[in-house]
């Protein structure tokens, strides 16, 4: 059991749980399933499940560790002998046996409805979030107005003014879209065309927003999301419907943002053929979860955040690694004609995950071409990739990375062998 623990950290903090101290409520079913309440820092125990004949795994908690702190302390209880049989478990326990999805409390932690206080909150951060979005309106047609040709004067304080802006009003995913504006008039020839493409999207949400009330749910957790609202872990985990399949992770890509550190880890369902991206933060100095192996494969239940192009993904249980190989590519039409119909559905969407049969080649420009004769151009940020053009000698490879309006930003690619490297 000690061995489960995915990291040291883990496994001070569950022998610490251990003691039993915190437990209430724990019961074991004839090696079937061990349950139990842990007391934390929320105002409601965490209520943690394991079915021993997996293992798999539930907790309320919002760690992003499998197995969590609760679980591994849970088991570490149930094999000294602390934890009693029981002839019935909870409710909430019945679904995790066979992997289904126990029941979990809506709402805020211990299942209470919001409040008066946290309503009042919730109405406020929507004043400030459309005073901040009419704003940014004006802010927009001043720009359009005056014209872009001064863009590549006006330095960085240009958008980081209107940024911080949008940070007092709450609405930090507008922030970071506006920051990252100062680098396109100097991302070469075109740039006039991306920024103001740019600004049109902003607008465009901004625009959303103000209708969100005539849109459907999906559309409307899209453009708030894009705005900044967040989803607790434990909402998704209690709303969505898990999708079980077995798991290839197929690329991963860190970024480094100002004090925060974020991998984007891209997985595919082999029987359901989905794709699903699972991120993880790390501060400054810590390290980012690495659970997620390159090029393995893992049976497990993924919950889909809620949007309209449902991409985002958590790891609601973990059963087993299964064996890995390499996957099969597509060609470069199917890959455009789903970014297509994605785009329909979140015009917002600048990331579509590849998974491509191509030879990469260098004339008459850095790109990758199939056997149909299409071609997709790299990414400038990827360079001429010498290690995929290495790679594959002049054949065909399988490679893995992420489609972007400016390129194909290849991450990961498989040898003849089926051997796994990563870009």
């Amino acid at each position: 059991m000690l061995a489960l623990a995915p990291d040291a950290s883990s496994l001070r903090a569950a022998q610490a749980l251990a003691s039993g101290g915190s437990w209430q409520l724990t019961g074991a079913d004839d090696g079937a399933a061990v349950w139990g309440e842990c007391l934390g820092s929320a105002a409601a125990p965490y209520r943690t499940a394991v079915d021993l004949s997996g293992p798999a795994y539930r907790c309320s908690c919002p760690s992003r560790k499998f197995p969590c702190k609760h679980a591994l302390a849970l088991l570490l209880l149930w094999s000294g002998g602390g934890v009693a049989d029981h002839a019935a478990a909870p409710d909430w326990v019945r679904g995790v046996r066979g992997g289904g999805q126990p029941p979990r409390d809506r709402g805020v932690p211990g299942g209470r409805p919001p409040g008066p206080a946290q309503l009042h909150r919730a109405q406020q951060r929507e004043a400030r979030v459309a005073a901040g979005l009419a704003e940014l309106d004006r802010w927009l047609c001043d720009q359009v107005r005056q014209g872009l040709a001064a863009s590549q004067r006006s330095g960085y304080r240009h958008w980081d003014e209107i940024a911080a802006r949008m940070v007092d009003a709450q609405a930090p995913g507008l922030a970071e879209r506006l920051r990252a504006l100062a680098a396109v008039p100097h991302s070469g020839p075109g740039w006039e065309g991306r920024l103001l493409e740019e600004y049109a999207l902003l607008r465009l949400l901004a625009t959303a927003y103000r209708g969100q009330g005539a849109l459907s749910p999906a559309l409307r957790d899209t453009i708030r999301s894009r705005i900044g609202f967040t989803v607790r872990q434990a909402e998704v985990l209690a709303s969505a419907t898990p999708v079980r399949d077995h798991w290839h992770v197929l690329a991963r890509r860190d970024v480094d943002q100002e004090r925060i550190s974020t991998r984007r880890t891209w997985l595919r369902g082999a029987r359901t053929g989905r794709f699903a991206l699972v991120l993880s933060f790390a501060a400054a100095g810590e390290s980012l979860d690495n659970s997620l192996a390159l090029g393995s494969q893992t049976d497990a239940d993924l919950a889909f955040y809620p949007a309209a192009v449902p991409l985002r993904a958590l790891v609601a249980t973990r059963y087993d690694t299964v064996k890995a190989s390499a996957p099969t590519g597509a060609v470069i039409g199917g890959l455009l004609a789903e970014y297509a119909t994605a785009l329909g559905h979140d015009p917002w969407l600048d990331t579509w995950p590849a998974l491509l049969e191509v030879t990469p080649a260098r004339a008459p420009l850095p790109c990758v071409s199939d056997a149909a004769g299409d071609a997709l151009p790299l990414h400038p940020g990827a360079a001429d990739c010498w290690p995929l053009l290495a790679l594959s000698g002049g054949r065909p490879v399988t490679v893995a990375g992420e489609w972007t309006p400016r390129g194909l930003w290849p991450l990961t690619a498989w040898t003849q062998d089926g051997t796994v490297v990563r870009l």
